[in-house]
């Protein structure tokens, strides 16, 4: 415990004095709000148990070809993930981060590799959130038969979770007609529009270049799709690294907390107090 103090009192120290806060989170940052991890074949198949009778992988599922090969089975999986994720309350480490950075002259900004909306849904302002790999909340036609990215609002999946399979509508692409599917990079995936990420990074990138003294925080970012974790360590920002497995870093200025998002930054908070 007093390892975990000291670290986070470090931590605290780094945010005193900062002009900014960056967040940059992985998929370890919905964990504290009981959203599964799909760490590994027999993870993500302990989850959909379909898909484990069938031994198809998370790979083989998050992509575009399972939506024109199974396209009932691909949008069971993620008309499930969005169900839950319309469900799911963020959990009291999102109040923190905004809490920590709403005072700092240049504030806050957010980059994650999750898909599932929860830092809107904790009040982050949209303008100040990337999703580097697209929004499950938005759609694009699955042929991708025109640029346009739309809402997912009106899109209110039913799925049979035993055999993981819509039962209701596709949803439709309102120009061809054509299946839609979300807006989301996945693996093997030529057909994505970027247009939402890509504006979304712009504004990140002009942030940064106004701010002088940011204060990087990474939660829960893992080393097998490392996107989350290059962006900090590529930063001039001094890095906090919270994640309880793979916490270790190359910056000499940085902390690293081999914890759990939510128990760390509780304990930051305090110590910025």
């Amino acid at each position: 415990m007093n390892n975990l103090n000291n670290s986070c009192q470090r931590a605290a120290d780094l945010i005193r004095r900062a002009d900014a806060l960056l967040i940059t989170a992985g998929a370890g940052m919905g964990i504290d709000s009981g959203l599964p991890d799909f760490r590994g074949p027999h993870g993500f198949w302990n989850v959909y148990p379909a898909l484990g009778r069938a031994r198809l992988a998370f790979e083989q599922i998050a992509n575009p070809a399972a939506f024109v090969d199974r396209p009932r089975l691909a949008w069971g999986f993620y008309g499930h993930r969005l169900n839950l994720y319309r469900r799911t309350v963020p959990h009291e480490g999102f109040q923190i981060l905004r809490r920590l950075g709403e005072n700092l002259p240049e504030g806050i900004f957010v980059f994650t590799s999750n898909v599932d909306g929860q830092f809107q849904k904790a009040g982050f302002a949209d303008e100040r959130v990337v999703e580097c790999h697209g929004s499950i909340h938005y759609l694009q036609c699955l042929d991708a038969c025109h640029g346009a990215i739309w809402p997912a609002d009106d899109f209110q999946p039913a799925i049979d979770d035993t055999r993981c399979q819509l039962t209701s509508d596709f949803p439709r692409c309102p120009h061809c007609q054509g299946i839609a599917r979300p807006n989301i990079l996945m693996f093997g995936d030529w057909g994505w529009l970027g247009e939402r990420s890509n504006a979304q990074e712009g504004r990140l990138h002009a942030w940064l270049r106004r701010v002088k003294r940011p204060a990087i925080i990474e939660i829960g970012a893992g080393t097998h799709i490392p996107t989350v974790r290059q962006l900090g360590e590529r930063l001039h920002g001094p890095l906090i690294r919270i994640n309880p497995s793979e916490a270790q870093q190359p910056d000499p200025r940085g902390v690293s907390i081999a914890a759990g998002g939510l128990v760390a930054l509780r304990a930051i908070a305090a110590a910025v107090v």
